[in-house]
């Protein structure tokens, strides 16, 4: 997974909130070559289309209806559930790595 690309947005925004902390990030990698941050940025932009595709045809399934919710919930509903479980993922998933740092 980490070869594709598919999850390189989450660089970028690592790179957005250092840039807006004014801190730089540190890394224990050698500076990239041209070519090598070339594909990288490929990456990251490839990554961020694959999530934009993937966010407008689960919010077109929802506001247009084609979901398994239950009759009679409106869509806009299904759309507010929907973005308020995928923050409760997120939350979990940093709970996890949280409880993973304090355990070592």
């Amino acid at each position: 997974i980490e070869f594709s690309g598919l999850m390189h947005v989450s660089y970028f925004i690592q790179k957005c909130v250092g840039w807006a902390a004014g801190k730089p990030i540190q890394s224990n990698e050698p500076p990239k070559s041209a070519a090598q941050a070339a594909f990288f940025w490929f990456r990251v932009v490839l990554s961020a289309v694959v999530l934009a595709f993937s966010l407008a045809v689960t919010l077109e399934g929802l506001f247009t209806g084609n979901t398994t919710m239950w009759d009679g919930v409106p869509n806009a509903v299904a759309v507010i559930i929907f973005f308020l479980l995928m923050s409760v993922v997120g939350l979990l998933e940093g709970m996890q790595i949280a409880f993973f740092a304090v355990a070592k």
